[in-house]
């Protein structure tokens, strides 16, 4: 794979030096804004959350992005630039908001907070949805508090059958390649410091 990606980047330097070299010639009509999108899709898409991998178990950012249901969700986390914290080996637990989650937050948060000015708001606010570890819902009953990365305890409550992190419903689980993502009916948000 890493042998792929090797090939492919030097390929397209080797294609941007070709374009370059022939930039004289009529039949090269490359704009600067064409290759200004190109160095910004080349910058932006670093990192291990960009490598295309279709043969294992999809990783976390790879269940979201996959889900319809979590359109708001992979938006806030590309925004907080936390798509390769995603992807690390693991083992993570992602407490995964739906779009009805952040619907239901007040009118304007969301789009506040994917704001670039937001960003460290937004990637503590995420960064609370995730802890370390691999444990069902089940497993989870037994824990009155979690750990999130972002440094804040978050608590576990259990009602019945039903588990809630910081308030957040349960309401499904998919195993991931690198952990495990719990489907929540909220957006967990962290304590005030």
């Amino acid at each position: 794979m890493r042998s792929t990606i090797k090939l492919s980047t030097m390929g397209l330097f080797l294609l941007l030096a070709l374009n370059s070299s022939c930039k004289d010639r009529a039949q090269n009509q490359t704009t600067v804004s064409d290759q200004n999108a190109s160095e910004a899709i080349l910058e932006n898409n670093k990192g291990q959350a960009f490598i295309e991998d279709d043969e294992s178990t999809p990783n976390v950012l790879q269940i979201a992005i996959g889900s319809a249901d979590h359109t708001t969700l992979v938006a806030a986390v590309q925004a907080a630039e936390l798509e390769n914290v995603l992807v690390n080996a693991g083992p993570l637990m992602v407490f995964a908001p739906t779009n009805a989650a952040f619907d239901a937050l007040p009118e304007g948060t969301v789009e506040d907070l994917l704001k670039p000015e937001n960003k460290d708001a937004l990637a503590n606010i995420l960064k609370y949805h995730v802890t370390p570890g691999n444990y069902s819902k089940d497993f989870l009953k037994k824990f009155k508090k979690l750990g999130q990365a972002n440094n804040q305890n978050v608590s576990v409550e259990v009602k019945g059958d039903d588990v809630f992190i910081g308030g957040a419903k349960i309401i499904g689980s998919v195993p991931a390649g690198n952990g495990i993502v719990h489907v929540v009916d909220k957006v967990i948000l962290p304590p005030a410091q």
